[in-house]
């Protein structure tokens, strides 16, 4: 009898927490959390009126360009003013991105919907938003963070926060037919492949040599020099150990791999070998000022550890304040800049790990 009414009471805090989750994604909430919940809902919730309100939000957020602004969250019900507000949006073309998951996100859930409801007007938008992505690439294959916005360093060919994988993830799945994008024509397939061909390219003449050795990326490189450039004050021209890794990974997903890109993966996979860094773990802890803190120690049993940045001659780790002056030791930075970015991760471990399936099929 205790067994079941504890599990009564499972069941019912299940729910509850279900329905309050369901409840919850319709107020306001940090764009990060629509990039979460888009791709979660499943199919079924596609059917509902629930679902064509929120693709409705996304066909008023989607600006003339077909491109979409970032850190919006669509789920959100809108009041008569935030609807007007996002009529005018339409006009600032110069807002269109696709950074942090921004126009993948949405021509995701646009297809979906149509698959779901088969109203013309998501499929339109749907193909309104490639166009925007053909469009915004480059000849030499690369994709800007922002386009068509003219100057800055949103103009550089961006792998930052997997800005340029993420949209060759989605020409990727078009190429294959996977779902949602069935419904797509072979013409738009054929633009895919294309442009998905073109960034693979970009890729391979982007991926940096030091002293004469391939190794991995820049977190951004010059459109018209393909060198790494320099993005934000501390983010100097560098080799990335944190979006290398998803550059790798996405190589190792195409079908029949061409012999440059074989090479690519191999030089780029001995780099995160040679670079990783052992022994040393986060210590968090509170400051003198009260604020949480974290500092590097030693450790002898936990795994490697990559440095977002290395340098391009010595390949040694650095960090960076908001003066934009190289450091060496992360304790030197700034407790804002230290604690508000991410100069470590482990994400090399993906890549070794999926290296030693990969090879076997070469």
């Amino acid at each position: 009898m205790k067994k079941l009414v504890l599990m009564a009471l499972s069941c019912f805090c299940l729910t509850s927490l279900s329905a309050q989750t369901d409840n919850n994604y319709k107020e306001k909430h940090p764009y990060k959390d629509w990039v979460k919940i888009a791709p979660q809902f499943d199919d079924a919730f596609f059917k509902t009126p629930e679902a064509t309100r929120i693709a409705d939000n996304v066909l008023l957020y989607q600006q003339t360009t077909g491109g979409w602004p970032k850190n919006i969250y669509m789920a959100a019900e809108l009041n008569k003013k935030e609807r007007a507000e996002a009529l005018k949006m339409k006009e600032n073309v110069n807002l269109s991105t696709i950074d942090n998951k921004a126009t993948i996100t949405e021509i995701n859930y646009l297809a979906r919907t149509y698959l779901a409801t088969q109203d013309e007007k998501y499929k339109d938008a749907v193909l309104h938003g490639l166009q925007y992505l053909f469009e915004a690439q480059y000849e030499n294959g690369g994709w800007p963070q922002f386009y068509p916005r003219p100057k800055g360093y949103y103009i550089h060919i961006t792998y930052n926060d997997d800005a340029m994988i993420n949209v060759m993830k989605l020409l990727r799945d078009i190429t294959k037919k996977k779902a949602p994008y069935t419904f797509l024509p072979d013409s738009i397939i054929s633009k895919a492949q294309v442009a998905l061909d073109k960034g693979v390219d970009c890729i391979l003449k982007t991926q940096v040599k030091q002293n004469g050795k391939l190794t991995v990326w820049c977190a951004q490189h010059d459109r018209e020099t393909l060198a790494p450039a320099k993005a934000r004050a501390y983010e100097l021209p560098s080799l990335s150990g944190q979006e290398s890794d998803d550059i790798v990974l996405f190589l190792m997903s195409l079908s029949k791999p061409s012999p440059e890109v074989v090479t690519c993966v191999e030089a780029a996979v001995e780099w995160f070998k040679e670079s990783e860094i052992k022994g040393l773990k986060k210590e968090y802890f509170t400051n003198e000022e009260g604020k949480k803190d974290y500092r590097m120690v030693p450790c002898t049993d936990c795994d490697p550890l990559w440095a977002r940045f290395y340098e391009l001659d010595t390949n040694r780790p650095f960090f960076c304040d908001r003066d934009g002056i190289k450091k060496y030791d992360i304790s030197e930075i700034g407790h804002e800049r230290r604690n508000g970015y991410s100069w470590y991760n482990n994400g090399g471990l993906k890549v070794l790990k999926k290296y030693e399936e990969w090879k076997k099929k070469q």
